[in-house]
C-alpha cells in the first residue's frame, strides 16, 4: 500500500483505519511504533470491527500531509495487523462523541439548553449547579460548540476521539437508491 495522503496539501491529519486480530497488547505495540517515529497521534479509537476477533483502531495522525509511508510498512510488520487503510478526510465520514459537564447558574440554564438544540445535542442530567450534555458530530461541530460552552465554564469534558468510514461513491449510492421495490402481494377479498 502506497501511503501517500490522498487529499492533497490542504489537509493537515492522516486517518488510518487499521484492522487488527483481537488479541492483548496490540494496542500498545501500534501506538508504540508511532511514538518511536516521533508522530503524535491527534486521536486514537479502537472498538470491535464487523468480524469476529477483529477491532478496528482509527487513527488520526497530525503530520501536514507528510507520506506515512515508512510507518505504514512497519505496522504490516507487525504479526497482528490484517488491513491497514488510509482515508482521505474529504471522501470520509467521520464521527466524534463529546460529553460534557457544565456549571451553569440558573438563569442562565436556557442559553445553554438553547445551544445544545442548536448544535442537535442531548442534555443528559441536570444537577443544582450543572448540566450534564452530549453531541455527537464531526469534529469540527464538535470543536464549535466545545469553543462556545468554554464561556460558561466546562467543569469535565470528555471526547471519544474519531472514527472514520470511506463515504460510498455516488454510483453505490445510485444503485441501492434506485433498486425497485419488492412486489407485493395483493390482499384477498380486496377489489382492485
Amino acid at each position: 500500500m502506497t501511503a501517500i495522503n490522498p487529499a492533497g496539501e490542504d489537509v493537515t491529519h492522516h486517518i488510518l483505519s487499521v484492522l487488527v486480530q483481537n488479541r492483548p497488547g496490540v494496542l500498545a505495540r501500534v501506538a508504540g511504533l508511532f511514538a518511536r517515529r516521533g508522530y503524535n497521534i491527534f486521536s486514537l479509537a479502537v472498538a470491535p470491527a464487523e468480524e469476529d476477533g477483529m477491532s478496528r483502531i482509527t487513527i488520526v495522525v497530525d503530520v501536514e500531509s507528510t507520506p506515512l509511508e515508512q510507518i505504514v510498512k512497519q505496522l504490516f510488520k507487525l504479526v497482528d495487523v490484517v488491513k491497514i487503510s488510509e482515508l482521505d478526510p474529504r471522501r470520509s465520514v467521520e464521527r466524534e462523541l463529546l460529553l460534557a459537564t457544565v456549571r451553569i447558574p440558573t438563569e442562565q440554564r436556557g442559553q445553554v439548553m438553547e445551544l445544545v438544540n442548536i448544535f442537535e445535542g442531548k442534555i443528559l442530567a441536570v444537577g443544582v449547579e450543572a448540566l450534564t450534555v452530549s453531541l455527537e458530530g464531526h469534529p469540527d461541530k464538535l470543536d464549535d460548540f466545545e469553543a462556545l460552552l468554554g464561556g460558561y465554564g466546562i467543569v469535565e469534558l470528555q471526547r471519544t476521539g474519531r472514527v472514520a468510514l470511506p463515504k460510498l461513491d455516488r454510483q453505490a449510492r445510485l444503485r441501492v437508491m434506485t433498486t425497485p421495490p419488492a412486489p407485493t402481494t395483493p390482499l384477498k377479498g380486496k377489489v382492485s
